[in-house]
């Protein structure tokens, strides 16, 4: 199973940008799919972007145009590229992995805080 690790979290001011990185290790990377999920305190856990093995991607409605998930194969390296910030955006981001069904590898997650 593949085991996954965020991080590039802070915080940032509203309108700044951040890049998270997923670096992964225990099996071949390029096999799977990976996500970017994240979750507001009180609230539930959210998807994000997703990226396939081919590299096709899908981004929730709150951030298309703003995030872009991207992944480097050689490096066994997801990211998760932020800009344009919103304090709504405001949350733990997790790095989750999956080679079919559910995502079943997640970590430990990274805190994004948005504020002036």
């Amino acid at each position: 199973q593949l085991q996954v690790v965020e991080s590039g979290g802070g915080l940032v001011q509203p309108g700044g940008s951040l890049r998270l990185s997923c670096a992964a290790s225990g099996s071949i990377f390029s096999r799977y799919a990976m996500a970017w999920y994240r979750q507001a305190p009180g609230k539930q856990r959210e998807l994000v972007a997703v990226i396939t093995i081919g590299s096709s991607t899908n981004y929730a409605d709150s951030v298309k145009g703003r995030f872009t998930i991207s992944r480097d194969n050689a490096k066994n390296t997801v990211y998760l590229q932020m800009n344009s910030l919103k304090p709504e955006d405001t949350a733990v981001y997790y790095c989750a992995a999956r080679i079919g069904g559910a995502y079943d590898s997640w970590g430990q997650g990274t805190q994004v805080t948005v504020s002036s």
